[in-house]
C-alpha cells in the first residue's frame, strides 16, 4: 500500500487501485493489521521482574557460557524432551511427481517417550539417551552414563541445567547408594537456570533442531525414536556443530534492566 497526498494505493488481490481518503484517517488496511485479536495466543516464559533471585541465577549462567574452555572442565547443558508417539490408521500415500506426500489426518495415539540431550556448545559435542519415563531414577542413571562413559577423563563437569525437580542432585541419592551417588555428584558442577529463565539453556536450542530436523513427523515406537535419533546425533556430531552465543551479562544489564531491583 502506497500513500499519497490526497489518497492512497491499496491492494486489491493482484491489482493496485487507488481509493480516496483523508488526510486524517489511516487507510483502511493499515486500521485493520492493528486491530487486537483476543482469539490468538501465545504461551511464553515471562520472568519476574525486580527479582534479585532470577537474576543472580542468569548472570551465573552467563558467566559460565563465557568461560575459556577446559578439556579437564567441559561446559555442558541438558534439557529433556517428551515426544509423542504417533501411529497412522491408513496406509500413507507416497509421493510423486507433482504430488507432495498425503498422509489421513486420523491418527492413534500410541503413547509417550523421553528423550535426555546433553550438549557441549564449545566442542560441538551431543548425545541423546531415550527413555520410556522421566522420573529421578531416569535422570539419575543418565547423569551417571555423561560421568562414567562420556567424560570419564574430567575433573569436574559443568553441567547447566533448569530445575525441575527430578534434575536434583537429591535424584542420585534416591536411584543409587549414598557412596556411588557422592561419588557422582562430586563430579559434577551445576549451574542451574533461573526459573521462568529456561531460554538461558543452550539444550534447549539443540532441542529445537533435534524437533526440526528429526522428529517433526508421526513416529509410533520408542525404537523408531531411538533410531532416529541416534543417526541424528552421528550426522551433528561429525559435522561439529557448535552453538555460538553471544547474550552477555553487560547485555542483561542493559537490555533486562527491568528484571533487576531498583535499589
Amino acid at each position: 500500500m502506497h500513500t499519497g497526498p490526497y489518497g492512497c494505493w491499496r491492494r486489491n488481490w493482484s491489482r493496485w487501485t487507488w481509493g480516496s481518503t483523508s488526510r486524517t484517517k489511516r487507510c483502511d488496511g493499515h486500521s485493520k493489521k492493528n486491530e487486537l485479536k483476543p482469539w490468538q495466543v501465545k504461551e511464553w516464559c515471562i520472568p519476574p521482574e525486580a527479582s534479585g533471585e532470577f537474576v543472580y541465577h542468569m548472570e551465573d549462567v552467563l558467566a559460565v557460557y563465557h568461560r575459556p574452555d577446559d578439556p579437564r572442565y567441559p561446559q555442558g547443558c541438558m534439557d529433556e524432551l517428551l515426544k509423542q508417539l504417533v501411529g497412522e490408521t491408513r496406509v500413507p500415500m507416497a509421493a510423486k511427481p507433482g504430488h507432495v506426500q498425503r498422509y489421513d489426518y486420523e491418527y492413534e495415539r500410541l503413547g509417550t517417550t523421553n528423550l535426555f540431550l546433553f550438549v557441549e556448545p564449545l566442542r560441538g559435542w551431543r548425545h541423546v539417551q531415550v527413555t520410556a519415563r522421566r522420573t529421578k531414577h531416569d535422570w539419575a542413571h543418565a547423569i551417571r552414563e555423561l560421568v562414567d562413559i562420556h567424560y570419564p577423563e574430567a575433573e569436574k563437569i559443568v553441567l547447566v541445567m533448569d530445575n525441575l525437580n527430578t534434575h536434583g542432585l537429591g535424584s542420585l541419592y534416591e536411584a543409587f547408594p549414598a557412596t556411588e551417588a557422592n561419588r557422582i555428584a562430586n563430579r559434577l558442577e551445576v549451574h542451574p537456570t533461573p526459573k521462568h529463565g529456561s531460554w538461558l539453556n543452550m539444550a534447549e536450542i539443540e532441542l529445537s533442531v533435534l524437533s526440526r530436523q528429526c522428529l517433526n513427523r508421526r513416529i509410533p515406537t520408542a525404537a523408531e525414536v531411538m533410531r532416529e535419533a541416534a543417526a541424528w546425533e552421528t550426522k551433528r556430531n561429525a559435522r561439529g556443530s557448535t552453538i555460538n552465543w553471544r547474550f552477555t551479562t553487560a547485555d542483561a544489564r542493559i537490555k533486562l534492566t527491568r528484571l533487576y531491583p531498583s535499589l
